[in-house]
């Protein structure tokens, strides 16, 4: 090695590493994406329980929302093998989550996080778990009367791109949008009207 040749770091190779899963993020569409340590995601099993009380209206409509996930506990024991973290936001205008492109936007979401899932197995890390926002048979499969998988018709339509929800496994949304050192609140003052107002939605990627 030559002297004046500084070593890497095995922690900047693997953040050279991990770099590729942020970009394939944000190619893919995603506002902004960062890697995390997992231990920096807050579980909460209240936040879990709004699923059932007040009852969500998605609530037992799919396996990837309760009452078909193990939830807080399993999230809290994924912690524990996963050490890092992908997290991905989509910034969009708030009336667009009260309107006909939500459907859209919330499919993009689970799209991006099961692309960036895949391709953090493709290097590597072959237990990987992606989750997202939403409920998975809203976003895909909302003019099917009912899910397959749940009435044990067939495989599950859209395996590709559908990832659990975050809701059901308590995790704490808006503590890791801060973890990320993103702001929460991203309206200004300037922002004054309905339309101007902007919102996001957000996925997380366990490495593992």
């Amino acid at each position: 090695m030559s002297r004046n040749k500084i070593p890497i770091l095995q922690e900047e190779i693997t953040g050279m590493h991990l770099d590729k899963l942020i970009q394939k993020a944000i190619v893919m569409g995603a506002s902004e994406s960062a890697i995390i340590d997992s231990q920096n995601i807050s579980v909460e099993d209240n936040l879990a329980n709004y699923c059932i009380e007040p009852k969500c209206v998605y609530y037992g409509l799919s396996p990837s929302c309760p009452p078909h996930v193990s939830g807080p506990t399993e999230f809290r024991t994924l912690k524990k093998t996963h050490t890092h973290a992908v997290v991905v936001r989509i910034i969009v205008p708030s009336a667009a989550l009260f309107s006909d492109e939500r459907r859209d936007i919330m499919r993009l979401l689970h799209e991006i996080a099961a692309s960036v899932e895949k391709e953090a197995v493709r290097m590597g890390y072959t237990d990987s778990k992606a989750f997202a926002g939403g409920s998975c048979k809203i976003i895909f499969c909302y003019n099917h009367l009912e899910c397959r998988r749940l009435s044990k018709n067939g495989k599950c339509r859209n395996p590709q791109n559908a990832r659990p929800s975050m809701s059901g496994f308590g995790i704490n949304v808006s503590n890791l949008i801060k973890k990320c050192g993103w702001p929460v609140n991203i309206n200004g003052r300037e922002a004054e009207s309905d339309a101007e107002k902007m919102s996001w939605v957000a996925g997380l990627i366990m490495l593992g």
